[in-house]
């Protein structure tokens, strides 16, 4: 076991993207991190790039946030290393489109088990652990702006965010009572290696988003960071968009 007096933290989903930006800035601010991502070659590549400007220990697990045995995994290596666990961000997910007609059930369940199931577990055992240590915890959940307007050919995806948020909010009774803060946030469109994929992705996003461009990686991870930080201690059950505005007025990006 490693001895520190430093905060430990979990990520999932954290091989690329948003998740490896909030992995930087906690890991910056001295924090221990636990990286996870289910492809192992994303994770080796993502600790290599966080080391170089870590203040703490990095170490990474790869698999399957949304299996439960994995997930004892995870939370029990942050428990062998570093004796606790004190925040907890569940990142990781999956985005399966489909026409609503086609929709299969094996992609409906499979999106299920991923988004709310993974959040949902990774939360419950994790919570145990901050229970048992007797000194609090943030944990912090990854939703979308699907779960507050319609986007065409995701409905099982913004069904699973939505349930995302009410545990949140539901988690509140749970959890307070041992000094344990839950909220959740929600990007809208944002900039990173997957939606650059998209040639017209940003120039889309820039002319319906008020304050005129989709979000970057940094704008997402830096609200994260705050609501896992102890400035933000008495924020919880919460849900906050990030989308430049765009949900105050919702134009469509199909036209």
């Amino acid at each position: 076991m490693i001895k520190n007096h430093g905060k430990v933290a979990l990520i999932t989903g954290a091989g690329q993207g948003i998740g490896l930006e909030i992995v930087r800035i906690l890991a910056e601010k001295g924090h221990h991190i636990i990286l996870n991502d289910i492809e192992k070659s994303l994770t080796e590549e993502a600790v290599t790039r966080i080391l170089k400007v870590a203040k703490g220990k990095v170490l990474g697990i790869s698999g399957d946030s949304g299996d439960p045995v994995f997930i004892q995994e995870m939370v029990g290596l942050a428990e062998g290393e570093f004796g606790k666990l004190d925040i907890v961000v569940a990142n990781a997910g999956i985005t399966l489109y489909g026409d609503f007609f086609g929709y299969s059930p094996a992609d409906f369940f499979e999106v299920m088990r991923v988004n709310a199931g993974g959040t949902f577990f990774l939360a419950q055992t994790s919570a145990g652990i901050m229970k048992k240590q007797n000194s609090g915890g943030s944990l912090l959940f990854t939703s979308s702006v699907t779960a507050h307007q319609a986007h065409k050919n995701l409905a099982a995806y913004a069904m699973s965010k939505a349930a995302i948020e009410m545990l949140a909010k539901n988690l509140v009774i749970e959890l307070s009572e041992y000094n344990i803060n839950v909220n959740s946030i929600s990007p809208g469109a944002t900039l990173t290696s997957r939606t650059a994929l998209d040639p017209d992705y940003e120039n889309t996003w820039s002319r319906i988003t008020p304050m005129g461009r989709p979000a970057t990686v940094e704008d997402i991870a830096h609200t994260a960071a705050f609501l896992v930080s102890e400035e933000a201690r008495h924020i919880t059950g919460q849900n906050l968009i990030i989308d430049g505005g765009w949900t105050c007025i919702s134009p469509s990006p199909y036209h």
